[in-house]
């Protein structure tokens, strides 16, 4: 136990030790500063604005800049699914991969247009290397990019006096991808390739077994198709842009994804480097770091719960298993021991357990384990992740605008139990910032309650069903989360390929994409044209432990609460059933 402990410290150490140093380079590139990186990138900078004629110093109004996310995503979204429905007749299709049903062509579109990343499908069955590369691949460095945009925007909102002007979307994410996701995955990229991840073109491979396998029907099995194709480097911006989407169909789970200790270590820590990271770049842009180091603190601790309940519960394993006597749930050298279905034992409890959290902390989704196979408990705190709206971390700068909003939401109460207008950041929070903080905030919880309550009662999301009771509700309810989270991971035992759980997933995507998005710059453009409140004796501290612990209070009376009436049917009956 003592051993999964220090793996468990270590993760969380290297995470916030990589995240440092990074924050104050984005915090640079936010600020328009130079970097060790702009002699060579700067050329490439201009160039890209003199072909889109873009004005780097535009400062839009908070409209024009929602407008542009808008209309680049709609953009985005468009020929993303026109590539996918006619992948047949484009090239790089060595397997001659038909094209996809409208249905999946949609929610896969959406997916990775909202930076969702969902996955009805098995990649390596459905999907063309151009689809892989040039349909996938592209969106996984933009819609992180767009996130990271807004959220500047925001730091903007807080920072500008009397003004009108948020900066350029066309500058912010252009910027972001080139000076931050590009440099970053191109190295990652070639790491992944030293350690095995395949990067390739080549036709799959049939190779013979060195065991052959006899079905139950008598028939023997001698061979088997290998998957190939351009994987690192889709791989390396899956995981550093918060996306998930997996290359292969068990995802990171798969040997040719993930194939060492190394690699399993670089993709774990880009699950959440970039949204750590951004609130130390927050503290740095608003000019006072105390503020990142509160919000982050908040996320942390709520982190490092979550990452114990998991822990524990896995190692536990179930009642069932313990009286069985036919599995070993017991630690030992060499053996992690507790509930080992579902992971696979080259990184055991530990590893699967920290990746769980973590991806579903951050609006990832991609996984080494299958979930599904998890305890009740340890099953149902990656889902509260996700419904919380995923602002422990969450994703590349939806997570801090979200957590912003709860922020928000939080000086606002604490103003009305002590009879002053809330201020935050030398900014009056007034009616208008909380209707749209409310926004933020509820758009999660109206798209997982609604869409799950309305798929339950199809005969068709029944039929779709691995598991029946409390864990097939499960199944449904987790699936949402990750939709309404803009999570992507899933609980498998679910078949989602059906025109209605593409339909309505994709609708709840896009949701929870773009309602928060345009609330977050509604905030940022009003606070902009505020003026600075000095600060006085009575102002309510957004720096102390006393506002760290209401900011935690706040998230989960208002996420968990409004999920718990589900999870009591779900996850929270599954396990009282297990003790029966």
């Amino acid at each position: 136990m003592m051993n999964a402990t220090l793996q468990y410290i270590f993760y969380l150490a290297i995470l916030v030790l990589a995240a440092i140093p990074l924050g104050s380079y984005m915090a640079k590139i936010m600020n328009g500063e130079k970097v060790f990186l702009s002699p060579v990138l700067t050329p490439c900078e201009n160039l890209i604005y003199r072909i889109l004629r873009v004005d780097k110093n535009e400062q839009m109004t908070w409209k024009k800049y929602a407008a542009s996310a808008l209309a680049f995503s709609g953009f985005s979204l468009l020929i993303l699914f026109l590539i996918l429905k006619f992948q047949n007749i484009l090239p790089f299709n060595p397997e001659h991969v038909p094209g996809n049903s409208w249905h999946l062509a949609f929610n896969t579109a959406v997916s990775f247009v909202t930076n969702t990343n969902w996955q009805s499908y098995s990649a390596e069955g459905v999907l063309s290397y151009f689809s892989q590369f040039m349909g996938l691949t592209v969106q996984n460095f933009v819609t992180p990019a767009v996130g990271g945009a807004v959220m500047f925007a925001l730091i903007r909102g807080f920072t500008k006096v009397k003004e009108t002007g948020l900066g350029s979307f066309w500058a912010d994410v252009t910027r972001y991808t080139l000076y931050i996701l590009i440099p970053i995955c191109l190295v990652a990229s070639l790491v992944l390739v030293s350690q095995g991840v395949v990067q390739s073109f080549d036709e799959y491979q049939t190779v013979s077994l060195v065991e052959p396998i006899t079905l139950e029907d008598g028939t023997e099995v001698t061979e088997q198709v290998l998957p190939l194709g351009p994987a690192a480097s889709q791989i390396a911006i899956k995981q550093l842009g918060t996306n998930g989407g997996g290359f292969q169909g068990t995802n990171s789970a798969h040997p040719f994804e993930n194939p060492t200790p190394f690699s399993n270590l670089i993709e774990m820590i880009f699950l959440l480097v970039l949204p750590v990271a951004f609130c130390f770049t927050f503290g740095k842009c608003v000019k006072d770091k105390r503020q990142g180091y509160a919000i982050f603190l908040a996320m942390f601790i709520m982190l490092v719960i979550s990452l114990a309940v998991v822990a524990v519960s896995e190692q536990a394993a179930t009642p069932q298993m313990a009286q069985g006597g036919t599995v070993d749930i017991t630690a030992s050298e060499g053996y992690s021991g507790g509930n080992m279905e579902g992971k696979e034992t080259r990184f055991g409890i530990p590893t699967s357990v920290t990746w769980a959290a973590f991806t579903t902390a951050a609006s990832n989704g991609s996984v080494n384990s299958m979930h599904d196979s998890y305890t009740p408990i340890g099953g149902m705190i990656p889902m509260l992740l996700m419904m919380l709206g995923e602002v422990v971390f969450g994703g590349v700068g939806c997570g801090l605008y979200g957590m912003i909003g709860f922020v928000i939401m939080t000086v606002f109460i604490a103003g009305l139990m002590v009879g002053r207008t809330p201020e935050y950041l030398g900014k009056k929070i007034e009616p208008y910032e909380m209707k749209m903080a409310v926004l933020v905030c509820l758009a999660t919880p109206i798209a997982v309650l609604i869409g799950s309550g309305v798929l339950t009662l199809l005969p068709s999301s029944v039929a779709s069903l691995n598991n029946p009771g409390a864990h097939g509700l499960s199944e449904i309810l987790y699936a949402f989360a990750s939709a309404g989270g803009n999570n992507g991971s899933a609980f498998a035992g679910l078949n989602c390929n059906t025109p209605s759980f593409n339909v309505a997933l994709g609708l709840a995507m896009l949701l929870v994409r773009f309602l928060p998005m345009v609330a977050t710059l509604a905030i940022a453009g009003s606070l902009a044209r505020k003026k600075k409140v000095a600060v006085s004796a009575g102002t309510l501290s957004t720096c102390n432990a006393m506002f760290v612990f209401l900011l935690i209070m706040i998230v989960l009376l208002i996420g968990a609460l409004s999920f718990f009436p589900a999870l009591a049917l779900g996850p929270i009956a599954e396990f009282f059933q297990m003790l029966a």
